[in-house]
């Protein structure tokens, strides 16, 4: 009999070599995983293929009146789901007991999108008397141009750029690879960085964007300037990167109505993730239906 933790470990180790999951995404389902066998009653120390879905029903009915948000709940689900998943390929399990699991409704919540007026409040207006505001306004740039993930932009390398070809090559979740096509804006502003970055960064970084000492941006100081400028220049929406990849999204939807277009650009490996975008401006997709389906007109009389 193999122990839950032998399990999960194995489940972890599989989600690194094999899914290429990155190690933030194994932490987290390492922790959520971990939770949930310190939550489980005795039958657990059967191992994980002991378990059904009675279990986890009780287990729910347990996180929910703990607190524990249906988002989370779903972030956990998720979790167990892909361990079951692994022991079921591994022949340690014969049966996923989440598979028919209903898990709590979850409200669909997103941030609110800066407006495209304050968009261009914000990026029109920036100083470029210092070579710092030369990178952040490339930064900002960047990030509402291509609605690159905050990791995406901070893991840029100088030959991801592709000015011939007018877009960057970003490595995305799951250690995908994907073309997002730049804007003129963000090219220029780029251009104008790179010339400042040559006399900041050191020999050997290949980072696009550095810090004064000439190395790598980390996440948390891009996400600390970007709160800066927006507060420096005024704007009533605070400012930050993924802020800026949702108006990226929302923008381009109501503007092209092209639902699969957007889920390519953004990265995702599913269309209804992208779909939690379309209720935001249903009215202008409700008038791109009207004027394009063939059936959606009434005849004239």
């Amino acid at each position: 009999m193999t122990k839950p933790e032998t399990q999960i470990k194995s489940y972890l180790e599989y989600l690194g070599t094999e899914k290429n999951y990155s190690k933030h995404t194994i932490k987290s389902y390492q922790r959520q995983i971990i939770k949930t066998l310190n939550d489980c009653d005795e039958s657990i120390n059967k191992g994980w293929q002991k378990l059904d879905i009675h279990h986890f029903r009780t287990l729910i009915a347990k996180w929910h009146r703990g607190g524990l948000s249906p988002r989370s709940i779903h972030q956990r689900l998720s979790a167990l789901r892909g361990l079951y998943n692994f022991l079921i390929r591994e022949q340690q399990a014969d049966s996923n007991p989440l598979t028919s699991l209903r898990a709590p409704k979850m409200g669909r919540k997103l941030p609110r999108d800066i407006e495209i007026d304050e968009i261009f409040q914000l990026l029109d207006n920036m100083p470029k008397n210092t070579s710092l505001a030369i990178r952040d306004h490339a930064i900002l740039e960047l990030l509402y141009s291509s609605g690159l993930r905050l990791a995406e932009l901070a893991g840029l390398d100088l030959f991801n750029i592709d000015f011939s070809d007018n877009c960057v090559q970003v490595i995305g979740k799951g250690n995908k690879t994907r073309r997002s096509p730049v804007g003129s804006k963000a090219l220029s502003a780029l251009k104008d960085w790179l010339n400042e970055r040559a006399l900041i960064a050191k020999v050997e970084e290949t980072a696009v964007f550095v810090s004064q000492r000439g190395t790598r941006l980390s996440h948390r100081a891009i996400q600390q300037r970007l709160k800066y400028w927006g507060q420096q220049l005024g704007l009533t929406t605070p400012v930050h990167p993924h802020k800026l990849r949702h108006s990226f999204a929302t923008h381009m939807l109501e503007a092209s109505g092209d639902l699969r277009a957007v889920q390519e650009m953004l990265g995702h490996a599913n269309l209804s993730t992208t779909q939690i975008y379309t209720h935001l401006d249903f009215q202008h997709l409700a008038n791109v239906y009207d004027s394009a389906h063939p059936r959606a007109k009434s005849k004239k009389k």
